[in-house]
């Protein structure tokens, strides 16, 4: 059916603080894209964008950060991906709103995209796309580009005061974004005093670092972390940037020190600088950025430095998936297998360690295949049971925790993988055709999204859908399973992950494979 279209000389027209823009609206819902929130020149501190006359159009999305590599299309059944121009003038952001009222006061989801702090965009995944969210939750949905890899995260310091935070500037574009969002959201119908920040993988780690960083307390009240904890991801333990800054130079061809002529070089070049001479560096133990750098911008991570005053009264709901790096295919016909077959392959992936595992992962998982459980994620589990703990410590908001556990209709039964959720929190699930199963995606559709939207609004996910969810304790992780039936248990897999860890089996699925699904 066809949806009702508008757009015209004279609207819809919004007035922002540096000048008019205009949009469409498609049905119920206005969307505008490509609005610029702020320039930068290359390692440098992002600037508000200067006012203009008359009326820009935010009909097109803005480019995205240039990637160190070629993309190459992978897994699309799986997370199907949409591809953009590219350029480093990427500060743009997206908005989709229900109404220009700026006395509606909705509340807002700033959504941080994935692909760790090197790869990824505001539009990479179809998923990604803020109609539904906007439409079926009544709520304002903003998404967001800013510098990645080498532009957004490369400590040039030592070089001059006009590099000061270049290591962390990715995450001073996000600031700049969310400061924008807390200028100008209201014309958008937005609530600049109910931003929830949320995001998956990479994007999940940028909502806990904004949340250590002093800058940009007070420009959200809420964070989400999809998948988004990892151990030693983030470790900088040395922050020296000139030897990789030194390195970079010379491969170009360039003097000892002339760190100005990294400025002009063009990106494809710098990239391939950095690719050649930054893993020798990196396996030497040498800092070769590629992620926020601990300083008086960001604090560090949590688990390590605790929270900052801050952090410790913004409410989080947090958690991850069964499967995460899970991205290959399955086991044929597991629901068939005698079980000593499926003994056997457990044996050969965790040794001896397989007689401890099972009974504990059939207490944790009493209904699904034991040929899950060579695929079941402990990376993102068990720093995110760490950081609950440490959360929940502190009482002056409350930590929530979930687990998405859906089988999917994929290969005679896929486990949930590493992006899986997404479509299911967007309500998007209607354009990820793996994720539909007749009777029973629409229902965990609606009890998924209705937990999210709550959150956003209130701060709290409970739903009449879902069984009671209650905040966790420093002792207590009280987990909604969001499965086809969904509950909540109780520090239901804490024996199965220690176990799991201890284990130290190779990471699921093809590494290649991996690292252009982990986008």
């Amino acid at each position: 059916m066809a949806k009702k279209f508008i757009c015209s000389q004279t609207g819809p027209i919004v007035q922002t603080k540096a000048g008019k823009l205009r949009g469409l609206k498609l049905d119920s819902t206005y969307i505008f894209q490509g609005i610029k929130y702020a320039d930068a020149k290359r390692f440098q501190m992002p600037q508000p964008v200067k006012p203009w006359e008359g009326v820009k159009d935010a009909l097109s999305y803005g480019y995205v950060c240039p990637l160190m590599t070629q993309e190459v299309p992978n897994g699309e059944t799986l997370v199907p991906h949409r591809y953009w121009l590219m350029d480093e003038n990427c500060q743009y952001l997206n908005i989709w709103t229900q109404t220009l009222d700026k006395d509606a006061k909705k509340p807002v989801m700033v959504w941080l995209h994935g692909g760790g702090f090197y790869a990824g965009s505001s539009i990479e995944q179809v998923s990604y796309d803020g109609e539904n969210m906007s439409k079926y939750g009544d709520v304002v949905v903003v998404s967001l580009n800013h510098r990645l890899n080498v532009l957004g995260y490369m400590n040039l310091e030592d070089y001059g005061e006009k590099y000061k935070n270049s290591a962390n500037a990715g995450n001073a574009d996000m600031v700049a974004a969310l400061k924008w969002v807390h200028e100008n959201i209201a014309a958008f119908g937005g609530d600049p005093e109910n931003v929830t920040i949320f995001g998956q993988s990479g994007g999940g780690m940028k909502v806990w670092t904004l949340m250590q960083t002093p800058e940009a307390d007070g420009l959200f009240q809420k964070g989400i972390i999809q998948s988004g904890v990892m151990d030693e991801f983030m470790d900088t333990p040395k922050t020296d940037g000139r030897p990789i800054v030194e390195a970079m130079l010379k491969e170009l061809g360039f003097e000892a020190g002339d760190v100005e002529k990294l400025e002009t070089v063009p990106y494809p070049a710098l990239a391939a600088a950095y690719q050649k001479v930054g893993p020798k560096l990196a396996e030497a133990g040498e800092y070769v950025g590629g992620v926020p750098m601990a300083n008086d911008f960001y604090v560090g991570d949590p688990r390590e430095v605790g929270f900052t005053e801050h952090a410790k009264t913004i409410p989080v709901m947090i958690g991850t998936v069964f499967g995460e790096f899970a991205f290959g295919p399955g086991i044929e016909s597991k629901y068939e297998l005698p079980e000593k077959d499926v003994l056997e392959m457990l044996h050969d992936k965790y040794g001896e360690a397989a007689d401890t595992l099972v009974p504990l992962y059939r207490k944790a998982y009493p209904d699904k295949a034991l040929t899950d459980l060579l695929f079941l994620d402990a990376l993102f589990r068990n720093p995110t049971i760490d950081f609950v703990q440490k959360k929940a410590v502190h009482t002056q908001a409350p930590t929530y925790s979930y687990m998405f556990a859906f089988e999917f209709p994929y290969d005679n039964g896929k486990i949930a993988w590493h992006c899986s959720e997404i479509p299911f929190v967007f309500k998007n699930t209607d354009k990820v055709p793996v994720c539909n199963v007749p009777g029973v995606s629409d229902k965990l559709e609606d009890q998924m999204f209705g937990a999210w939207i709550a959150f956003a609004r209130y701060g709290n996910p409970n739903v009449p859908s879902l069984p009671q969810w209650p905040a966790s304790t420093a002792d207590d992780e009280a987990v909604m399973i969001l499965d086809r039936t969904c509950e909540v248990r109780h520090n239901y897999d804490h024996e199965l992950i220690h176990a799991l860890i201890q284990a130290n089996p190779q990471m699921p699925g093809d590494s290649s494979e991996d690292e252009v699904m982990l986008h």
